[in-house]
């Protein structure tokens, strides 16, 4: 299996990385990783109590992240991490520590139908308060970025069926085959409809 595919889907809590991820994982026959699982329980406890996370609090959750997607790469396998990898240097992290070349897909959606979603789960760490934490730390991805931005308002399978469509992604051993983003557009790295300004 190729690890030119692998993909980080991001955004804040409450998004759909978790569910989107799942299914894109399963869609891809790739593996899956829950970044949240990564976090210590220190992290946790803080997040729990309504605390946001600093730099420092996520320097080493991000280098576990990044070594996982290594340890997958070294095997010869993708995965798709759900990760909210809010900020440019998160990703830069990411990227570095990975070692393997990364595309992120942006799940992107109104705040109040994210603020509804959190609110309506049960069992999670991360409580609704925090969404206007996580938004303020939010950065878009940026032209050189290797990415695309996917409105949540649809249901998780068609959210995943617009990801493999624009990022023209398959399973291995399928008849369109597996490419990474920058195979896929012509010429141009990152997808400009994810910019800001850009109407998404």
């Amino acid at each position: 299996m190729s690890t030119a595919g692998s993909l980080v889907v991001m955004g804040v809590s409450g998004c759909g990385k978790t569910t989107v991820g799942r299914l894109l994982a399963a869609e891809l026959r790739a593996g899956f990783v829950d970044a949240d699982d990564l976090h210590s329980a220190e992290a946790r406890a803080k997040m729990a109590a309504g605390v946001p996370l600093t730099d420092d609090d996520r320097a080493p959750w991000l280098a576990r992240v990044a070594a996982r997607i290594a340890q997958s790469a070294a095997h010869g396998g993708r995965l798709v991490v759900a990760c909210s990898a809010l900020r440019r240097t998160y990703r830069d992290a990411l990227r570095a520590g990975a070692g393997v070349p990364l595309e992120f897909v942006h799940l992107h959606g109104d705040a109040g139908l994210i603020a509804s979603r959190m609110a309506d789960r049960e069992g999670h760490f991360m409580p609704a308060g925090l969404l206007p934490s996580q938004l303020a730390t939010l950065e878009r991805l940026e032209a050189d970025e290797p990415g695309i931005t996917i409105d949540i308002a649809g249901e998780p399978p068609d959210i995943v069926s617009e990801i493999t469509g624009r990022l023209a992604l398959a399973a291995p051993g399928l008849p369109t085959g597996s490419v990474s983003l920058t195979e896929a557009s012509t010429g141009t790295i990152a997808d400009r409809s994810a910019r800001p300004g850009a109407g998404n």
